[in-house]
């Protein structure tokens, strides 16, 4: 068992280095920040990993947070390319007028 989670945890680094390439190849934003963001969720999956191969539960909710935070930055990241300043409202949100 313990063998399968550091085989799996070396497959899920082999992809993480692919998304690196992707992140900074590109060809377009969009690519790049789809590669960032496979990035951040394979961090989360490693994290988990590592927990379970260690058996410290404590980590599982480091990984738990930092999926938070990056959902939240690859959001802001996304309306800062869309929008050009993440204070402009957009088309779904609330405004005074």
């Amino acid at each position: 068992m313990n063998s399968v989670l550091v085989l799996t945890t070396m497959l899920v680094f082999a992809t993480m280095v692919l998304a690196l390439i992707r992140a900074l190849r590109g060809p377009t934003i969009y690519d790049r920040i789809l590669a960032v963001n496979v990035f951040g969720t394979k961090t989360v999956l490693v994290v988990a990993l590592i927990s379970l191969l260690k058996g410290h539960s404590d980590l599982v909710d480091v990984a738990l947070v930092y999926a938070l935070i990056n959902f939240i930055a690859i959001v802001a990241v996304l309306k800062l390319v869309k929008m050009g300043d993440l204070g402009e409202a957009g088309e779904g949100d609330i405004t005074d007028g």
